[in-house]
């Protein structure tokens, strides 16, 4: 009895380094961060995301991102679903969820990008082809999206301040984007 314990967990414990080792493989092959495919999010409570985007796996995605954030669409925009453990969803001008931007919706750009803690995703309604501006970033590992929602970038630095994200749905004091950039755009100046 006790010999069947062991060996099952020593299955358990070498399934978890494969799958941490399959985790660092999926960044290791991510292409090199670009400043045209890097987005700067500037947050209220000081802190500051750099997310790499991936128009390899999703590019009319993040050409609409781009949009938005050349036009100043996130700016003043708060992160209006936090759930613990889950995600921080926000890009919704009206700050309830049911808000987008004057841009058409996006065709679903599902791929083999896994929702990863700092995986970036695009919300949508039932339909898999409704993105328009609202975004998500994963707490935690969340496979059960994979494959369902389109990602389009990964956290690189400051997943601390995305950690700090008030939550609630709606949170009391929502954290909110103070400012949104295209790192090409900030070094051109």
């Amino acid at each position: 009895m006790l010999r069947r314990f062991i060996l099952a967990l020593i299955a358990a414990l070498s399934l978890g380094r494969i799958a941490a080792a399959q985790e660092t493989q999926v960044t290791q092959t991510e292409p090199a961060l670009t400043p045209e495919n890097t987005l700067v999010l500037e947050l209220s409570t000081g802190g500051r995301v750099t997310i790499q985007m991936r128009p390899d796996k999703a590019p009319k995605h993040v050409a609409q991102i781009k949009t938005m954030v050349r036009q100043g669409f996130y700016d003043g925009t708060v992160f209006h679903r936090v759930i613990e453990g889950f995600m921080a969803q926000g890009g919704d001008p009206t700050g309830t969820g049911m808000g987008g931007s004057k841009l058409p919706n996006i065709k679903a750009e599902f791929n083999d990008l896994p929702h990863l803690r700092g995986t970036v995703s695009m919300a949508r309604a039932s339909d898999p082809d409704s993105a328009n501006s609202q975004f998500f970033i994963c707490f935690d590992r969340s496979n059960f999206l994979d494959g369902q929602y389109t990602a389009w970038g990964r956290v690189v630095q400051g997943m601390d301040a995305v950690d700090q994200i008030a939550r609630g749905e709606p949170p009391a004091e929502p954290t909110r984007i103070v400012h949104a950039t295209i790192a090409a755009d900030a070094s051109a100046k």
